[in-house]
């Protein structure tokens, strides 16, 4: 299976740490979105998408690259380009407005089959949290990289697999 991940990661590195083990199950390679062309998605089999969380939402050049990707209309499942989401974020993902849904939409609108999502804690300075040195210090840890192993795990395993969504390591 081919497969790419597509990661803003910014602040500290959290993100990009948690595309890495997930590469490592699915044999793939992480890059920014200025490091790769729109238009070679459409020869992977599996891309996942991946920020951190900024004022609850995705990173804007993440968002802005989905935004130039040609949409390939209405297609049967079976030849639509499978995707999941991941973020990284402070706080924990509000279960009645998830940040990964306005990605997950857009990727659909582009003619994904966007399988799942997967989200973890991870440190944040934003402010406030500057003030007392930012929360999750610790995070994303040895757990939460292992949860998006077993993620990945999962997403190769059952390539058929869709609308799991996994709420990752909110603990």
């Amino acid at each position: 299976m081919k497969t790419l991940l597509v990661c803003t990661s910014v602040s500290h590195g959290n993100t990009r740490r948690v595309a890495q083990a997930m590469a490592e199950v699915l044999d793939a390679r992480v890059v920014a979105p200025d490091e790769v062309e729109a238009s070679d998605l459409a020869g992977y089999d599996l891309v996942g998408f991946g920020s951190g969380v900024f004022a609850q939402r995705m990173h804007r050049d993440l968002l802005g690259f989905v935004r130039t990707v040609p949409r390939s209309g209405p297609t049967p499942a079976s030849t639509a380009v499978r995707a999941f989401v991941f973020a990284t974020s402070g706080l924990p993902e509000p279960a009645f407005a998830p940040f990964t849904r306005p990605l997950v939409r857009l990727l659909e609108g582009r003619g994904f089959e966007v399988a799942d999502t997967f989200t973890c804690r991870a440190l944040d300075t934003w402010l406030p949290f500057r003030l007392i040195g930012g929360i999750n210090r610790q995070r994303p840890d040895a757990d939460d990289l292992s949860a998006a192993r077993a993620f990945a795990r999962r997403l190769k395993n059952d390539p058929a697999a869709a609308g799991d969504r996994s709420r990752g390591t909110d603990r």
